[in-house]
């Protein structure tokens, strides 16, 4: 039995102790490592950050409160992929342990917080299509920016303070309890019980969208049996499915991505991990900020306002390099005439 063993058995708490969680051990898991947490971590916080101009810089998009779920799905995910890929890649790679308990347990809650606040932005989204789809004529009066604005904080504070609880007390070195295999400090009481929480959220994410594609079925056949009819109500409709279908695909790459995390994380509570395991872990997590990646990728394939708006700001930046080689003398014209 190695020191690790011995540690594990003994749920013993010490910074020396963090060296038995850096599972990666040849030079080749370590580039693989970093090469996609850099590849991935980058691409989505540019991708996330263009997201949010598009939205802010239009204000048909702005003002409505399904983009500002939007927009709070693209900030968790540009802070859950900086905290995340720096802790991430200076734990496992360069196998930094001169930090004490409570830094690597805030660094933890960071990470929580953004990627939890990633799953609640989904689900309020959700249900925010639902309302759109199920009650249009309601829609307006039912979800107002202000009440968008109140569930937004809430939903922040909420995953903050889950986060947060075992920096505040409920770690396995305060309690002297068991610790889990998969993290340090972390107690697996705490662990089982935000497993549960994530699993329950992921339940009514799916349960709702679920709903939303039968309910954007119905609609396709009815806009199929009277299409003579057209109208405001009919486009407002085909608005809806799109955005229904939209959100059904990022739903779709949220469990490809997290059901390999949250499956070991499960295991882990019941039996006891091998090393090869703990490898595997490592690599599945990265798929974390494969699927904060995605996100804003879908979303300007299938949204028409952020694509229209993403075409607005290609020809603003198109339009001054065109202009001054198809016409320079106009452009030397109306320079001297501005002066």
């Amino acid at each position: 039995m190695d020191v690790c063993e011995l540690h594990e058995n003994s749920s013993k708490c010490s910074v020396n102790s963090m060296e038995c969680f850096m599972v990666l051990s040849t030079q080749a898991q370590k580039i693989s490592i970093a090469t996609l947490c850099g590849l991935f971590g980058i691409l989505c916080i540019l991708e996330n950050i263009l997201v949010l101009y598009l939205i802010f810089s239009s204000p048909g998009t702005r003002r409505k409160p399904s983009y500002l779920f939007i927009s709070s799905l693209a900030l968790a995910d540009i802070l859950a992929s900086i905290i995340f890929v720096c802790s991430f890649v200076s734990f496992h790679v360069f196998k930094e342990t001169d930090f004490s308990k409570e830094i690597f347990l805030l660094q933890l809650a960071g990470v929580t917080t953004s990627f939890s606040a990633s799953l609640s932005s989904l689900l309020l989204t959700a249900l925010d299509r639902y309302l759109s789809i199920s009650r249009p004529s309601e829609y307006k009066l039912l979800m107002t920016r202000r009440r968008a604005g109140i569930a937004l904080g809430v939903l922040w504070l909420t995953c903050a303070t889950i986060a947060s609880l075992p920096l505040l007390g409920w770690n396995c070195c305060t309690l002297n309890s068991t610790c889990s295999q998969l993290f340090p400090f972390v107690d697996g009481s705490y662990l089982c019980s935000w497993l549960s929480l994530t699993l329950l959220l992921l339940g009514c994410i799916v349960a709702a969208y679920s709903h939303l594609l039968w309910r954007a079925r119905q609609h396709v056949a009815y806009m199929g049996k009277h299409q003579g009819q057209g109208g405001k109500q009919d486009s407002r409709m085909r608005m809806d499915v799109m955005l229904a279908k939209t959100l059904a695909m990022v739903l779709a790459v949220l469990v490809l991505c997290w059901s390999p995390v949250l499956a070991l994380m499960t295991y882990s509570i019941f039996c006891r991990l091998s090393s090869r395991l703990r490898k595997v872990f490592a690599f599945c997590s990265t798929l974390c900020l494969l699927n904060s990646m995605v996100n804003p990728i879908i979303y300007a394939l299938r949204s028409k306002e952020l694509s229209a708006s993403l075409r607005m700001v290609f020809s603003h930046f198109r339009r001054p390099l065109k202009a001054p080689e198809e016409r320079p003398e106009s452009s030397h014209k109306s320079s001297v005439i501005e002066t």
